[in-house]
């Protein structure tokens, strides 16, 4: 089995909904809380185990801007394991999950440098590397309902951006999903071989921009006002 994540760039509106609700999660759990540096300060800040970059692509009118969650992509081939010299950082042969062993941990940095998808983070109370668990502890509770049994972040997810499955499984929704609309993983070639997959944004319709007609006088003056001003 090999567990993961399929991100649909299409759909995903940058809400952070995801980010929230994988903090919420696992303020208690398997890999202890991720610490909030001054939450009720002037400048909070934490740790965090999803975070969503925004990218602006395409030359106006027919530009987009695409939201881009990133977490662990719990890599087949993942050097963040191979570097450990602890054995802290770990790869689950069950299902695939790259954890961190906390009691282990020493926090010597070596599993982020090696990430190339920026996925870890050190907790600076602890001292030890935190990351995304996939909810471990809730996608095995057999006390949750199980369409429940899936990470918080695609639980939450409002536009159902996400999805989460068993990429072995070729009959799979995720599987089939990736096969049908072409879904890549980031940095191929660096041989990692991440389980987490994008599905790509679908291409827009061209804004036909060529009988908008001529600015008018409010726009006129608009355009030479903005050109005596001094900005």
């Amino acid at each position: 089995m090999r567990l993961g994540l399929v991100i649909d760039l299409d759909v995903c509106v940058g809400c952070h909904a995801c980010a929230v609700a994988c903090k919420e999660w696992n303020a208690s759990g398997t890999t202890a809380p991720m610490t909030d540096y001054q939450p009720y300060g002037a400048e909070p800040s934490g740790v965090w185990f999803n975070r969503i970059r925004h990218y602006e692509v395409g030359e106006y009118p027919n530009s987009k801007t695409i939201n881009f969650p990133m977490s662990c992509m719990h890599c087949e081939d993942a050097d963040c394991v191979t570097v450990c010299p602890t054995g802290a950082s770990y790869k689950r042969a069950e299902d695939g999950i790259v954890l961190v062993d906390q009691t282990k941990c020493m926090g010597c940095n070596y599993c982020s440098w090696a990430c190339p998808y920026g996925a870890r983070e050190l907790d600076r109370e602890s001292g030890t590397m935190k990351k995304c668990t996939l909810c471990v502890d809730r996608i095995y509770d057999l006390k949750i309902p199980v369409e429940e049994r899936q990470p918080a972040c695609v639980n939450t997810c409002p536009a159902h951006a996400r999805m989460f499955g068993d990429f072995d499984d070729p009959n799979s929704a995720v599987s089939i999903e990736v096969r049908e609309r072409g879904g890549y993983a980031l940095l191929p070639e660096l041989g990692y071989n991440p389980t987490n997959q994008y599905l790509p944004v679908r291409k827009a319709k061209p804004i036909p921009t060529e009988n908008l007609g001529k600015p008018g006088f409010k726009e006129k003056l608009k355009g030479f006002a903005n050109r005596i001003v001094k900005r």
